[in-house]
């Protein structure tokens, strides 16, 4: 450790490198944002759906826009504007297909073949009552390309598959020019492309505010704290340089920053400010007994470094808990987060000690010392809790037996919604289309067929019809379209267009008939439901986001009626796509979590069992940092949050926050004892000596996890709230619960 002190100005200069490569690196990295990055990997489902994709393609290369106007859309200009709109949309970048009720027909048999009918009559305003009317009675196009009041015209572009984000804004540029051009202001946009460009602005918003406002708040408290701009600014530049090279790290090996990268400017700002506290606290008091600057650190790195070392590790422990996640955005968060952590502590044992070292104690020392209100308050804790430790025992069973009812009122109704910025355009279009069309998650049936059946056989339609007909009866399920509606089109076609002849035919010999001329008329159409050897096919549909909990009885339900109603001797019918894939993640998250936690729990166990080599201190330790954990889980029940995939992050950061509490305070209790002090005159110096950083530490993790309730984004603000109010309360378990257990079992 000497050489390491002599040698400090290269310790400085190789930092100086690492800083200029950073911040090279900075530029590199990448923001990134796919709802696939919530899909549970490994599981038999995901496995389906990318078959799926390599016969059909995605189910979310679409871009819906609806452009409203005032009154009606049976207005000319209005139609006219936009059935121009309709036809430039298609040299759109990316755009490979589009749609809207001025740009398709209803097909209709004369005696000289085929004809068009237009849907609305654009260049004859006396018709437009009776194509309304048309509309209405045929029910194939109204929530879909037109809401149930007329007050709005969709047009729905077919995008390129998993277009990135530079593409989306590309697309987006170019289809906000053209709505521009055509006088089009008042619009809502769904669908990928527009998530995409939503969500990475919200992340870099979110990055950049988090960071200022979490950097601010550390500074405000330890200027109250220290008193000394020099503590301040060094502690500032250990922790934003450990920041920098955290994140050039991350741009080193090609991570990409998701929608949790808002939480890594507070994690590493807080557990590094957390880090600096212990030891400058240490140091400070070191100097204040008369000690020279290389003594002192020498003897806080002995004394106060393990137990640093130990909370950065049960910390990182914490984060990597999360690798047992099956989404690949919080397994990311957890690794990233454990690196992060250790980064921060090289930092502040490498660097910051480094800086201290080279300014004169009389620059860092408080000018009048510790305030004795500190050492009284503390003492007087310390005196409550050999005075009421029934009580205190007391309270905390019943505080038990609390989070414990509350952690069976834990749900997982989650919505996507949620995962939208709050007031943000996004939100409101998303509500939109929520309530005037069919929402946004899509959802596919897979019909394969079983033995020599085909899709196009009259049998296997008839089955497929069956479910139609059963999806459409499901209140959230809308917008169902299948291969059927080709032979149902062409039906219709022959038959005066009238609406009730949109159904199948009634014998198989007219079916036959009406399978060539749908493979001939609308060959292309017909390849997007059915495959090449005709073995599958797809029924795709828009749910309403209405909670996981109520989407799984309809998925429940779809299941019980193809058990009961359907010749499965024929064909299966499987259920896949994007929302039922973010469904299936909620099935893992309690399972993966708590996993998770108990494989960290025998981690941290493991380490402490070798700090402390003895068991009751080891059940001592462990006790506290349940109850926060429980607590957690508690506030989710009784708030009704649901539990989600970015949710479960917090019980990761509480278990490997909490527990440094409790390290601190028996690595000092430790020591003392090793001096020859009693034990309750080893409980009086730890509380005296470590309550003070325990109570600033956990002020600055307090009000920096606070700063997510600034978050528009509802997990963040979520996680913030659970996390700030969650280690407060550990801290109070820290300070009264665990003395109590010291003084009864050791």
């Amino acid at each position: 450790m000497q050489k390491v002190l002599a040698l400090k100005k290269y310790i400085l200069g190789f930092f100086l490198v690492l800083t200029i490569i950073a911040g090279f690196l900075l530029p590199n990295l990448k923001f990134s944002f796919d709802f696939s990055q919530f899909f549970p990997e490994g599981d038999e489902d995901l496995v389906f759906y990318q078959e799926f994709i390599k016969e059909f393609g995605v189910d979310d290369s679409f871009l819906l826009v609806a452009v409203a106007n005032e009154n009606t859309i049976f207005e000319q200009d209005f139609l006219n504007r936009f059935s121009d709109l309709t036809q430039a949309s298609k040299n759109i970048p990316y755009v490979i297909d589009n749609q809207s009720l001025t740009s398709i027909f209803y097909p209709l048999k004369t005696t000289f073949g085929y004809t068009k009918l237009p849907i609305i009559r654009t260049t004859d305003s006396t018709k437009y009552a009776t194509d309304w009317k048309k509309i209405q009675q045929d029910g194939l196009f109204v929530n879909t390309l037109i809401d149930k009041n007329a007050n709005s015209l969709v047009l729905s572009l077919e995008t390129e598959d998993k277009i990135d984000y530079a593409q989306s804004i590309e697309l987006l540029s170019a289809l906000r020019l053209l709505l521009k051009e055509h006088g089009f202001e008042n619009y809502h946009m769904l669908g990928r492309a527009y998530f995409y460009e939503a969500l990475i602005d919200m992340q870099k918003e979110e990055l950049i505010k988090t960071s200022i406002a979490a950097s601010l708040l550390v500074i405000l408290i330890l200027f109250l704290v220290y008193r000394r701009f020099v503590v301040v600014a060094i502690t500032m530049s250990s922790i934003l340089l450990a920041l920098l090279l955290f994140l050039g790290l991350l741009s080193l090996l090609g991570k990409e920053l998701t929608t949790l990268a808002s939480f890594y400017p507070i994690l590493i700002l807080i557990v590094g400010t957390s880090d600096v506290i212990h030891i400058l606290d240490d140091y400070l008091s070191k100097l204040r007994e008369g000690l020279e600057r290389q003594e002192a650190m020498l003897r806080t790195l002995k004394e106060v470094g393990i137990s640093t070392l130990l909370t950065s590790v049960t910390t990182a422990i914490g984060f990597a808990s999360l690798l047992t996640s099956k989404s690949s955005v919080v397994s990311g968060f957890g690794i990233n987060s454990a690196i992060g952590v250790l980064v921060a502590f090289i930092t502040i044992i490498c660097f910051t000690c480094t800086l201290l070292l080279l300014v004169k104690k009389e620059k860092v020392l408080p000018k009048n010392g510790v305030s004795p209100k500190w050492i009284k308050g503390l003492s007087e804790v310390n005196s409550f809790t050999k005075r009421y430790p029934k009580r205190i025992l007391t309270l905390s069973i019943a505080f038990t037996i609390i989070c414990i009812v509350g952690t069976t009122k834990v749900n997982t109704n989650y919505q996507i919604k949620e995962s939208l910025p709050k007031g943000s355009p996004i939100a409101k279009d998303f509500d939109f289309f929520q309530n005037n069309y069919g929402g946004f998650r899509p959802l596919e049936v897979v019909i394969t067929t079983k033995g020599d059946n085909k899709i196009t056989d009259f049998a296997v339609t008839k089955e497929i019809e069956k479910v139609e007909k059963y999806l459409k009866s499901l209140a959230p399920i809308r917008n169902v379209q299948s291969v059927n509606a080709f032979y149902k089109g062409i039906h219709k076609a022959n038959n005066l267009n009238k609406s009730e002849f949109f159904v199948l035919p009634e014998n198989e010999e007219t079916f036959e008939k009406y399978k060539k001329e749908v493979k001939k008329l609308v060959r292309k159409p017909f390849a997007k439901f059915v495959n090449k050897d005709e073995t599958k096919s797809r029924i795709s549909a828009k749910v309403l986001d209405v909670g996981l909990d109520t989407l799984n009885t309809v998925y429940t339900k779809f299941y019980n009626f193809t058990e009961k109603h359907i010749d499965t001797t024929m064909a299966s019918f499987k259920l896949t796509g994007t929302g039922i894939l973010l469904d299936k993640n909620a099935y893992y998250v309690k399972d993966s979590l708590l996993q998770g936690l108990l494989l960290g729990l025998l981690l941290v166990a493991l380490i402490m069992a070798l700090l402390f080599k003895n068991l009751k201190l080891l059940l001592i330790s462990l006790l506290p940092n349940m109850l926060p954990l429980l607590f957690a889980a508690a506030l989710l029940g009784f708030l009704e949050i649901p539990l989600e995939a970015t949710i479960s992050v917090v019980f990761a950061i509480v278990f490997g926050i909490a527990v440094d509490d409790t390290i601190h305070f028996l690595g000092r209790y430790k020591v003392c004892i090793s001096k020859g002090l009693t034990k309750e005159e080893a409980l009086q110096v730890t509380f005296t000596e470590t309550g003070r950083a325990l109570v600033i530490t956990t002020l600055i993790l307090f009000f920096g996890f606070l700063v997510l309730l600034l978050s528009v984004h509802t997990p963040s603000f979520t996680i913030g709230l659970l996390i700030s109010v969650t280690l407060l309360t550990a801290l109070i378990l820290d300070l009264l619960l665990l003395p109590v257990l010291m003084r009864k079992l050791l």
